[in-house]
């Protein structure tokens, strides 16, 4: 990865870019890494967070997925040397995160998102584990639980974890970013997978693929924009379904009991 100082550009209209750090990187030719970031709207926030990307490897691709974006995200992300894979419309950022693994190139893939700025330090540990031997590499992140009222998404990702016999991933998800994939990962579960996070992460399982839970990152409280605009998730019923979704598939591709054992039961007895 090489970067330049450039000067600052205007936007049309003479208006400065936010967030220009005046830096321009460079793309790896044969990367180690490929760090992919859906974006939608995120100029407030995207040259920070691809400057954080840059420095995860020397040897770094940076691939952004803007899909619907119409605030100059996309052309402040090409000033700054990233790849950016332009989609028109809102495809949403699972299937981004679908999109841009198909076209990366790198041996490790380090998802996060273009709204929240991750320090370089605490995406490092996710991008050595799987330098290590690790397939799937999560965020340790699994949100609270010491409530009354637990969200319904935390339930779903420690149940799907539980019916996964995994429950020792807690509430670790790939729902929840960042977290990396090695190439293994990516061929054995399909790139098309990631579009349904909690079912990938059902299929990594499936396949026997290494599966931990690496490092602790604050994700829930880092994104105030998104807590503000929302009293209720709109997105809580979605990802409760994906969540059933990936359940319904571990179960037809295992069986009624997802493999697991029926201890001291003896059903003929009751036929």
């Amino acid at each position: 990865m090489k970067k330049k100082l450039l000067k600052r550009k205007a936007r049309p209209g003479g208006r400065r870019w936010r967030g220009w750090t005046g830096i321009r990187y460079t793309n790896s030719e044969s990367p180690e890494v490929s760090v992919i970031i859906p974006v939608v709207n995120e100029r407030a926030t995207i040259a920070q967070v691809i400057r954080q990307a840059y420095r995860v490897h020397p040897k770094t691709e940076v691939i952004i997925v803007a899909n619907g974006s119409t605030d100059g995200t996309r052309e402040l992300a090409e000033n700054l040397g990233a790849k950016v894979i332009w989609i028109a419309h809102k495809v949403g950022h699972d299937v981004g995160r679908s999109i841009g693994a198909a076209a990366a190139k790198g041996n490790i893939l380090l998802f996060t998102d273009g709204d929240i700025v991750i320090r370089a330090e605490l995406l490092i540990p996710l991008v050595n584990a799987v330098a290590g031997g690790i397939d799937v590499a999560l965020n340790r992140y699994t949100g609270p639980t010491d409530k009354t009222r637990v969200h319904g998404v935390i339930l779903a990702k420690h149940s799907l974890n539980i019916a996964l016999s995994r429950p020792d991933l807690g509430g670790a998800s790939l729902t929840t970013i960042p977290h990396a994939l090695s190439r293994n990962a990516l061929q054995q579960i399909g790139a098309e997978q990631l579009a349904v996070p909690p079912k990938a992460l059902a299929a990594a399982v499936y396949q026997g693929l290494t599966v931990k839970a690496v490092q602790y990152i604050e994700v829930g409280k880092t994104n105030p924009r998104r807590r503000r605009q929302f009293r209720v998730d709109p997105l809580e019923p979605l990802i409760i379904g994906d969540h059933l979704e990936a359940m319904d598939w571990y179960l037809e591709n295992t069986n009624r009991r997802a493999n697991m054992t029926d201890l001291w039961r003896d059903r003929d007895i009751v036929r």
